[in-house]
């Protein structure tokens, strides 16, 4: 079974206040191994960008068993599996030494990088592209939808700038999730461990629009959305143990 492994060994600068691993740079060391493995494939960055093709990320969904910290040097294992029409998902396994820490799967979209618009796995891939794919997932997960907030608390507004962007002059999913955690105060994350984080990416953020971040307690956990006016950005659902 193809499985694309590598191994991040854990900076100073990849770590919060309490040594626990930023959601942040998780997000960035598992982006880092699906393009790696993509390129490995045949589908990666130099592969579709001179056809006016890219991915972008739709949903996040990660289990942690505990929190990962300075110290450890997180392996992640990671393969693609065959799409749903529009739909791309890729599983995550991750690993420090032998412990098994968490898993996390992810949809991505393909699009025209021009106009934006969603396109097929046609566009790109042949019909027999995928027979020799994985079928085997890392969690059995499908609730995608997170529940809209009906009466939250605004924490803080956020201006985009030009930082903020990736390639696709867009604020990078990366970004997006120290916008969301920052809902939290240094004390209300003290001695919290993360049992799972959920984002969905509704719309891109440009550079100098402003995002409301409201959040709302739910069980377990919290529900966190950044808006624009009344328009809906970024959602996500954080459980916390023992919460």
């Amino acid at each position: 079974m193809y499985r694309h492994i590598k191994s991040f060994e854990l900076r100073y600068t990849d770590v919060d206040a309490y040594d626990n691993l930023k959601l942040s740079s998780l997000l960035s060391f598992l982006e880092e191994s699906a393009c790696l493995s993509a390129d490995e494939l045949g589908f990666g960055y130099a592969d579709v960008a001179p056809k006016h093709l890219g991915f972008v990320i739709v949903n996040w969904y990660i289990e942690l068993n505990r929190n990962i910290k300075f110290g450890d040097v997180l392996t992640l294992h990671t393969w693609p599996l065959k799409p749903r029409f529009t739909v791309f998902l890729r599983d995550f396994e991750l690993f420090c030494g032998e412990e098994k820490v968490g898993v996390a799967t992810a949809r991505w979209f393909m699009i025209n990088t021009d106009t934006f618009s969603v396109l097929p796995s046609s566009a790109f891939f042949a019909d027999d592209a995928f027979d020799h794919y994985n079928t085997e997932r890392s969690v059995n997960f499908s609730a995608w939808k997170i529940p809209r907030i009906s009466d939250g608390e605004l924490k803080y507004r956020k201006s985009v700038t030009y930082s903020d962007y990736d390639h696709y002059f867009h604020v990078n999913n990366t970004k997006y999730a120290d916008f969301l955690m920052d809902v939290f105060s240094a004390d209300e994350l003290k001695d919290k461990d993360v049992h799972s984080v959920q984002i969905t990416y509704v719309k891109q953020c440009k550079e100098g629009e402003i995002i409301d971040f409201v959040r709302q307690r739910c069980d377990g956990g919290y529900l966190i959305e950044g808006t624009v006016g009344n328009d809906l950005r970024v959602q996500m659902r954080i459980i916390f143990n023992g919460v």
